[in-house]
This record gives structure tokens, sequence and C-alpha cells, in this order.
């Protein structure tokens, strides 16, 4: 994947989503509508630089610009970007970092703060809370006459990975999302002895809670490959496994992104807006207890009901084997 260099003679195109994975990853249906609606411009990406093995999978990227979060500027002279898209938010901040841009055409949101009453493009929508977050983004840019489908989320296959295993993802960014080490270790415990090669996943920073899962679960240390993947690797992994049993991390959006049989466990973000689309996935929470922290330490109880029955249970059903 190559970062932005000079203008190439090639009208640009960019996307601002500075964001986590799971975040690029459901924007990628209003992606690959850009890339299907401007075929002769050049598409570059603003997401993490730490992002770039996942953006070379998305298809029809050209460049990548690494952009972490909104705290500075864009690097590029005004009225250098042909169409600026505002992918990554409702805000003052991402409206005002796509608006310097001074592109020929912006595809944003209404901000109040900056539109009043009446935006300068009057195809700007308003920004509607709630839903499913693919199909918001689609949704955008349709209002600019861009055709998308929310459920287009695949992505390209990465060669290598460890075929035919099963992911057992412990980790998640905030705690509010981290389901109890011991039912993770009862769940693989039990696949394994169902004939599941299980292997542990995580970044480097949850390494300590892998090995403390399959301890508990009984494997040994090689079964853990938290922090010894690099994303290109932990792709190939998943878009070669047997079953993904995460919760809403970037994980499950790769387990939809290759069509994996998954089980998504949900805690203080509701599936109605960050679920999986069709295919071999079972969503598990109770939104009757949701408290919606996303920041908490602790899981939240919508996570915390969600029980190891339940989940083998959600196993069969995503492998289409009888309970």
């Amino acid at each position: 994947m190559r970062h932005l260099g000079p203008p190439d003679g090639r009208p640009e195109l960019l996307v601002l989503r500075a964001l986590k994975l799971g975040d690029l990853l459901v924007a990628v249906p209003a992606i690959h509508g850009l890339r299907r609606a401007f075929p002769e411009h050049r598409l570059v990406l603003a997401v993490p630089g730490w992002l770039e093995p996942i953006v070379a999978l998305v298809g029809g990227v050209d460049d990548l610009l690494p952009t972490r979060g909104l705290d500075e500027p864009l690097p590029l002279e005004p009225g250098r970007v042909d169409i600026a898209v505002n992918l990554h938010g409702k805000g003052v901040e991402s409206r005002s970092r796509v608006d310097a841009l001074a592109a020929r055409l912006t595809v944003a949101h209404r901000v109040a703060e900056i539109d009043g009453d009446r935006p300068r493009d009057p195809r700007m929508p308003a920004w509607v809370d709630g839903g499913l977050e693919r199909r918001r983004w689609v949704r955008l840019i349709g209002a600019f006459g861009v055709e998308a489908d929310a459920d287009d989320v695949a992505i390209a296959v990465p060669p290598g990975g460890d075929a035919g295993v099963t992911i057992v993802h412990v980790g998640a960014f905030y705690g509010s999302r981290r389901w109890p080490a011991e039912r993770f270790a009862a769940v693989a415990r039990e696949l394994r002895g169902r004939g599941h090669r299980v292997r542990y996943t995580g970044d480097a920073s949850e390494r300590d809670r892998a090995l403390e899962v399959a301890r508990l679960a009984g494997d040994g240390e090689d079964a853990v490959v938290a922090g010894r993947l690099d994303l290109t690797a932990f792709a190939a992994t998943i878009a070669g496994a047997r079953l993904v049993v995460t919760a809403d991390t970037g994980a499950a959006h790769l387990g939809s992104a290759y069509a994996r049989p998954s089980v998504v466990l949900f805690g203080p973000a509701p599936p109605e807006e960050w679920g999986p689309p069709p295919g071999p996935h079972v969503v598990l929470t109770d939104a009757r207890l949701r408290l919606g922290e996303a920041f908490a330490d602790a899981p939240d109880p919508a996570l915390l009901a969600v029980t190891v029955d339940d989940v083998l249970a959600a196993v069969d059903r995503a492998l289409g084997t009888p309970g």
C-alpha cells in the first residue's frame, strides 16, 4: 500500500475515517460504492497508519494518508482534493478537517454549528442517531447519488494464516467488552473436546489475558497467538477459520468480512447498530440490562448476561450442527 505522495494527474477522492479496525471495516461498503462511482479518481484513505495492512485488502484504494485522530489538520493544500468524504463522524472536528480541504465536492452530514439551518450543499443529510452503522455511511453517500450495498463487507484474503482453527478472541479495547476469562476458557475447553483446534488471539497488550484463558482451558502456550500475529496474519487466520468466538471487536468485523461462522458477544454497543450482516453469524446479548457505558472498566451487564451454555448453543447454530 502506497502512502500518498505528490499529485499524479488524477483527480483525488479522499475518505476520512481516522478510527480503529472495526470502524474501518464497517465503512467498507461505502468505500466500495465510492470506488465504483468514481473510477477515474485516485482514492485516498485517511486512517491510522497501523491499519495499512487492512487498507491494502479493502480493494480499489490507491493510497493511504496516515492520520492519527483529528488533532492536526490533514497535511494537504486546500484545493488539491477534488472530492472529500467525511466517514468519520458528525462533529465539528471531523467536518472542519474535511472542509479545510476546500474540495470541489464535500460529502458529509450537516453540522449545526457550521451550517446553521442551511448547509452550503442541500444534499447534506442530517445525522440520525441509532441505526446500523454500515447503513449510515451508505445513506450518506447515497444522498449524493452514489449507490452502495450496506452488506458489501468483503475484503481480499491475504496469503498465509493457520487455516481451519477456531479463534477465541479474548481481547477488547475497553473493559466494558471483556467477557470473563473463565467463561472463555470453559467455551474453549468444550470446543477442544469437540475436536476444534483452538487458538487464542488478541493484541500484544492482551497476551497475558490470552495466556490465562488458555491455562484455565487446559491448553499450552503454543495455542496462544495473541501478540504474535501482525494484522495481515491475523486477517489471514480469521479468513480461514472454522469458527470465531469474540466480543464486539475488530475480530468480529473481520469474521463478517470473510463470512466465517462466528459468535459475537455484545455489551455496551447495540447489535442493531454494530452487528454483522446476514451470514453464519450469531449475536448474543441482553439489551434489557445494557448500560451502554463504552469506556467503563467493568463488563457491561448485557455482556455478563451471556452464559457459557448460550455461547455453545450459538456455536451449533453458527456451524449448522445439531445442538
